[in-house]
């Protein structure tokens, strides 16, 4: 099978399991998104105290350990480490961060997209612009230093601990916070969570799909491979949601969205420049830290940092908009990848060697 049949057949299954969570329970044009999910995985770990926005998403567990079986089964298990952590944290609180003011992941962006919430198409644009200056520093040669090489075992903690706390969900469910309204309260049955977690990130581990990836390939490669995984995922909820008669196009009254363009345009463009610094998408990252890097380990507890800050703080959007502290953070955050892009591109004098990718 081609690399380019096995994107779209992906995109094609990628995009039936969100529709299929979507309408089993999930929240309207988030049956899958790793910034919501991320934040409500926060929640129910007592991170934050926003009790609408609590669960222990399986979804999120799967993907660690799809991605963790696949590697092992694909022989691409390779524990590594050791390049930047502490900027790989900054930058997953950051794109985070931007998540949350637009309200979903590159996923959920797509999602929107497919459900008729023009917002997210202003999200996207401000993706793209994030990532071509991404890619920008990237033809500078930027670069964070190259990973080791780690024990065999340093892999599998990530791994291990996803799969003590799906136990623990299971047999103790009441350790976790859960919502009892409002999104958190809002899932699909745990059965069908789990399954699709664990099919979703077994599908990006072995194919390494990723919507950062799409457009930095598109810029820095000319190949549009993963661009067409991602057309037929988009087409397959948009097919699927005119067929349960769920879209609806326009900016306002979208289900969980606020309709500020420039937060919206601003936000994913703080995400799609921290991703591109970073090498893949929120979903890039967890399943990286499932298969084994833990580099990549350090940016998702980063981003787990950054959901619980941003309701801790009051830094996450709502229906009614953005935050003046929301608003703050992406400011913050678009000067620091400004400065990490500059600090990082050898010809302004950094040293690293690689571009990171997880």
């Amino acid at each position: 099978m081609s690399k380019t049949v096995l994107l779209i057949a992906s995109g094609i299954v990628i995009g039936l399991f969100a529709l299929a969570l979507g309408a089993s329970g999930n929240p309207p044009n988030m049956g899958v998104c790793v910034a919501c999910f991320t934040r409500d995985v926060a929640g129910a770990l007592k991170l934050h105290s926003a009790a609408p926005v609590q669960y222990l998403r399986p979804e999120i567990l799967g993907f660690v350990l799809g991605a963790f079986a696949m590697a092992l089964i694909g022989r691409e298990y390779k524990p590594e480490a050791g390049s930047s952590p502490v900027l790989r944290l900054m930058l997953g609180f950051f794109m985070m961060v931007g998540c949350l003011v637009f309200l979903g992941c590159p996923l959920r962006m797509v999602l929107r997209i497919a459900g008729g919430d023009l917002n997210a198409v202003v999200g996207l644009a401000g993706f793209v612009v994030g990532i071509v200056a991404g890619v920008f520093f990237l033809r500078r040669d930027f670069a964070l230093p190259p990973r080791n090489g780690q024990p065999g075992i340093e892999g599998v903690w990530f791994a291990l601990l996803a799969f003590v706390l799906l136990m623990l969900f299971f047999f103790k469910s009441d350790l976790f916070a859960a919502s009892e309204k409002g999104p958190g309260a809002l899932h699909a049955p745990v059965w069908l969570s789990l399954v699709g977690g664990l099919a979703i990130g077994a599908i990006v581990q072995r194919t390494r799909f990723c919507f950062i990836g799409m457009i930095s390939h598109i810029f820095l490669f000319r190949q549009f491979s993963m661009l067409l995984g991602i057309v037929a995922l988009t087409l397959v909820v948009f097919v699927g949601n005119l067929t349960l008669g769920t879209v609806n196009f326009g900016f306002e009254g979208q289900p969980i969205a606020h309709d500020d363009a420039l937060w919206n345009f601003l936000g994913m463009t703080l995400a799609g420049v921290c991703g591109a610094f970073l090498g893949g998408c929120p979903l890039r990252q967890v399943v990286g830290a499932g298969q084994g890097n833990s580099d990549a380990t350090m940016t998702v507890i980063g981003m787990l940092l950054g959901a619980a800050a941003a309701h801790n703080f009051a830094l996450a959007s709502s229906a009614a908009g953005p935050t003046p502290g929301g608003k703050a953070v992406v400011i913050a955050g678009l000067v620091f990848a400004a400065a990490v892009g500059l600090l990082y591109s050898r010809r302004n004098g950094a040293t690293g060697n690689v571009t990171s990718q997880v």
